[in-house]
């Protein structure tokens, strides 16, 4: 948890005004059995009511001041563990957000999930505590033995034996519930991913009658977690009762020997109720211990999940050059040399020595069977993922020697799952440009074959859209989403099967409308159709991760024996022949 420390940095004020308070409070507390002890021995005892009224105002007052700094004390340490933990979660966001893809599949979305919500809270909540209570507590327990000395040395000898034996037990359960609280963190992992799966998956597990199984797995991960809970509920419960024993024990004999030194006149009756109230403020001050070294053994377990997160460098190194400063007049816009890509703990690589170039201007059509490597080849354009082996470079220049803002500012990329925002039509197509004009939208949008159905929208560009596109068709979506890309009028155009959800005449006329753009973009298009890119300039075709051939479609027809597969499987004799 030290390494988190640094986010309280600029709450360092906050910091010390909090414990500060909290120890006055304490200070305030000590004095109390004092007063109580006068009132009894001398206000009773020679029952002078001025006097009894005297120091009820002063109890009073003590209990007034005790609240005004036990509030300010909560108000600091409560503004500091707010601070701390926004600073936290903005700190790990930051870290996630510069993750590659390869990052984010090794530690997985629903633990990333619960460690910036539930591990944040739980870290956060734990300073909170300690702010509050590290100082009270032990100033109490180390108080009150040493105000028990200050009444009888012989009473202070029982608080100093007594003190260790009731911490032991309060120190050893604890012990005994730290890898407990641990356990139940990660089978919370194990819940959160469980229900993202669940709640992602919910058509596909409904069509294939899944509700059961998948009830009776998450029935069974939770019925773990809530045998951990209670497990170390349980022993934690034992907490109170063991320590109340002790102590009444240990009021006890203070009653017991204080009656016999009240006889003998060495102590006054409100000597003894003093340490008897001693005794019950090491109790709630050990206590409160307690809960504070459970919060901070919660925070820890936590803050060990956080650091994982933290200690998971980027794979990726962040260039130095400007995507303008280069220029591909002289040379291929995009080219592949014997790249080669591994997935993170695979040892089989997803592509395989792939070599091949793509002028400006271009379309790129890479087409094969599932699982050939088609998005993962696109997808190094980009850097999601860095090559393995061999060199991707763009305008001549090695993608890694780029920026990653001036990289993705020219490459537009319409991913396989169109993900839209909640939001206006308008502010999904600003993500492609945030500048971008209604004419600029629309230009677009006419481009992705989009602009007649969001005509029909009630509201147009202002029309709704739920989170993830949920009020849209596939296809909508799919067109939005390519609508989104273009209004950037990128150089370079990633479709990354970006048109399955389209007919084939609304394909055709969106790759037309490519065509004719005014502007050089080289254009990748990812299909599973021959349709979708047999006009373009030049055709990959992928088995295995392997590139199996490059050229046109004519060519290929002549020279691939994959490519002739896919196309007689996918279109007529007559509609090859025609294309060719």
């Amino acid at each position: 948890m030290r390494r988190q420390l640094q986010f309280l940095r600029d709450y360092k004020k906050e910091s010390i005004i909090g414990p500060l308070f909290k120890m006055l409070e304490a200070c305030f507390e000590l004095i109390v059995p004092l007063v109580m002890a006068n009132i009894i021995d001398i206000g009773i005892g020679s029952q002078d009511k001025s006097y009894i009224m005297t120091m009820g105002g002063v109890l009073v007052l003590l209990g007034i001041v005790g609240l005004v700094c036990s509030l300010t004390a909560q108000y600091f340490a409560a503004k500091a563990a707010m601070g701390f933990g926004s600073a936290l979660r903005n700190a790990l966001y930051a870290h996630i957000s510069c993750f590659s893809y390869e990052e984010l599949d090794k530690v997985g979305m629903p633990t990333l999930i619960t460690r910036m919500t539930s591990d944040v809270n739980q870290v956060q909540t734990g300073v909170n505590i300690v702010l509050r209570l590290f100082l009270r507590s032990p100033f109490l327990v180390v108080g009150a033995v040493i105000m028990a000395f200050t009444i009888h040395v012989k009473m202070g000898i029982l608080f100093l034996l007594s003190v260790p034996v009731i911490g032991a037990v309060v120190f050893g359960i604890i012990h005994v519930t730290i890898p407990l609280y641990k356990k139940a963190q990660g089978t919370l992992d194990q819940i959160a991913r469980s229900t993202r799966e669940n709640l992602i998956g919910v058509r596909v597990i409904r069509a294939f009658r899944g509700q059961q199984k998948e009830r009776k797995a998450f029935r069974e991960t939770n019925e773990s977690l809530y045998d951990t809970q209670v497990h170390v509920g349980a022993i934690s419960s034992l907490m109170n009762p063991l320590t109340y024993i002790l102590v009444n024990l240990a009021i006890i004999l203070i009653i017991y020997i204080g009656g016999m030194e009240v006889d003998k006149g060495i102590l006054t009756t409100g000597e003894v109720y003093a340490l008897v109230n001693y005794m019950t403020q090491i109790l709630l001050a050990l206590i409160a211990m307690a809960n504070l070294i459970t919060s901070i053994t919660k925070a820890t377990a936590s803050s060990i999940r956080l650091n994982e997160v933290f200690d998971t460098e980027p794979g990726m190194s962040e260039g130095e050059h400007d995507f303008s400063e280069m220029s591909a007049e002289d040379g291929p816009k995009v080219q592949f040399d014997h790249v080669s890509f591994a997935y993170g703990g695979s040892e089989e690589e997803a592509l395989s020595d792939v070599t091949f170039e793509a002028r400006a201007g271009q379309t790129i059509g890479i087409i094969g069977g599932t699982g050939a490597g088609k998005s993962t080849l696109v997808n190094l354009l980009p850097r999601f993922y860095d090559a393995t082996k061999g060199s991707v470079k763009i305008n001549g220049c090695d993608v890694g020697e780029y920026t990653y803002s001036s990289l993705r500012e020219m490459i537009g990329v319409v991913p396989q799952k169109a993900v839209l925002f909640r939001g206006t039509i308008r502010d999904n197509m600003k993500w492609g440009k945030k500048d971008a004009t209604d004419e600029e939208i629309m230009e677009a949008l006419r481009i992705a074959q989009a602009e007649e159905f969001v005509m029909a929208k009630p509201d147009g560009l202002d029309e709704m859209i739920a989170a993830g596109g949920k009020n849209l068709s596939g296809g909508q979506r799919q067109r939005l989403t390519i609508a989104r890309a273009i209004v950037a009028k990128p150089e370079i155009l990633i479709l990354d099967d970006s048109g399955s959800a389209l007919d084939y005449a609304t394909d055709a006329a969106l790759r037309k409308a490519i065509r004719s753009l005014p502007f050089d973009m080289t254009v990748f298009i990812v299909s599973q159709r021959a349709a979708s890119i047999m006009h373009a300039d030049q055709i990959v075709v992928l088995e295995d991760g392997k590139t199996v051939g490059i050229g046109t479609h004519e060519q290929l027809l002549e020279h691939c024996e994959t490519y002739q597969e896919i196309c007689m499987s996918q279109l007529s004799k007559e509609e090859v022949r025609n294309h060719a």
